[in-house]
């Protein structure tokens, strides 16, 4: 792997940017390999590349029916935070926020992570209160905070209309949180992940599995078929229905999450910004877009699309925070896939199958998790037993009802 530096840009420059080799391999997959993970999103590359690196298996290969990041991975707000309530998810997600800072000097790509902060808005004293509960318990969690006064963020975000239809009356931040580049994570993660040996190969839809004895000997695909000591489930929103072709039942729900920009404009907005009662969340992109997210669709799908009322309540949300950004025109608007467990946490570790592992649940949070989600699965998938960081996040816990209920930490309710 050629490393990525000024000199290297330089040295391209002179030669017209003619002789750059190609960020991965695209091999012809072969008839067998140690682990096969299905989905080249963050999460599966994540987990190869961690696998690869940090536990010497190298003997994986990466299935994606699409193109890589072309699924969830391309299709998010590319929010980084840790900001949870609960000890299981704060430890888990402040260990993804951690590895988030040093992503780009680690893989040698520039992800334009930017920890510019997130800011969650009270409309009320109860909400106030509410918040400032959640303030402590991050603090208590060893993870940063700070709770905020009406006229705190008066100076932080001058542009905000505080004495909107619900007035603003305080809030917290975390400072550390941030945004990062989504298709940059992604392939930074496939570029590693090949330099390393990992096989990624796109085009290649799993159609079935094959299985004797509780174990899966091989997935069907229509390259032929790939054999495998372990396998792996990448797929996010898809996860439940190629589960059950493995005979597999995963308490998922699948819903489409909206996402727009508008066109770009100078630099106003330096923060993350979240409100639960007007519903939305709302970033400046370093191109200049304003990105705007809010609620799911009403209604289970797997479409990457959205429906029409939900972005006309998405743009009417942030209208009512920020009155300025009614005079922008909308570029573009997309949707994710979004799995949501009964929990709101996610589903990663082994299943019932023995040699069969999945990564799914992660709903509206999947792109924050990637580093940590890939690094977990991998120390799973390698030492055969549950990482500690994953032990509350087991497909079981819904036998022993000892759930992690994350709900409220989505911001805005799905």
């Amino acid at each position: 792997m050629q490393s990525y530096s000024a000199i290297s840009l330089l040295r391209h420059a002179l030669g017209g940017h003619r002789r750059w080799p190609p960020a991965w391999r695209s091999p012809v997959p072969k008839r067998h390999y140690d682990v096969v993970i299905v989905g080249a999103g963050g999460h599966g590359l994540a987990t190869a590349y961690y696998l690869a690196n940090r536990y010497g298996i190298r003997d994986v290969a990466v299935l994606e029916k699409g193109w890589l990041g072309g699924g969830n991975s391309g299709r998010n707000t590319q929010v980084c935070r840790s900001n949870y309530f609960y000890p299981e998810s704060a430890a888990f997600y402040e260990h993804s926020l951690q590895l988030f800072e040093s992503l780009s000097a680690d893989l040698n790509f520039n992800i334009m992570f930017s920890p510019r902060g997130n800011l969650e808005l009270s409309h009320g004293l109860e909400e106030l209160e509410i918040n400032r509960r959640w303030a402590n318990a991050m603090t208590l969690n060893g993870i940063d905070s700070e709770l905020l006064d009406r006229e705190d963020i008066r100076r932080m975000v001058p542009i905000l209309d505080l004495d909107c239809r619900f007035p603003i009356v305080g809030g917290f931040v975390q400072h550390r949180a941030g945004i990062a580049r989504h298709d940059a994570v992604a392939w930074a993660y496939a570029r590693a992940a090949s330099a390393s040996g990992v096989d990624i190969v796109q085009g290649c839809e799993v159609t079935g599995f094959e299985s004797d004895d509780g174990r899966i000997r091989a997935v069907h695909t229509n390259q032929g078929s790939i054999g495998g000591d372990r396998f792996a489930l990448c797929v996010a929103g898809n996860s439940s229905a190629l589960a059950a072709q493995a005979g597999l039942q995963l308490p998922i729900e699948s819903i489409a999450l909206q996402a727009m920009v508008t066109e770009p404009i100078k630099p106003v907005l330096h923060t993350v910004i979240g409100s639960a009662v007007i519903h939305c969340y709302v970033s400046q992109s370093d191109r200049g877009e304003i990105v705007i997210g809010g609620g799911a669709d009403p209604f289970h799908s797997y479409a990457q699309r959205g429906v029409l009322p939900t972005t006309r309540d998405n743009a009417a949300a942030v209208r009512e925070l920020i009155p300025s950004f009614g005079r922008l025109r909308v570029m573009r608007q997309w949707a994710g896939v979004c799995d949501i467990a009964p929990d709101s946490s996610p589903v990663v570790g082994r299943t019932a199958i023995e040699n069969l592992y999945v990564s799914t649940g992660w709903g509206t949070g999947g792109f924050k998790a990637i580093p940590a989600g890939g690094d977990t699965l991998a120390w799973t998938i390698a030492h055969a037993e549950p990482h500690p960081l994953l032990r509350p996040f087991s497909l079981d816990r819904f036998e022993t009802g000892q759930l992690v209920d994350e709900g409220a930490a989505a911001g805005v309710a799905h």
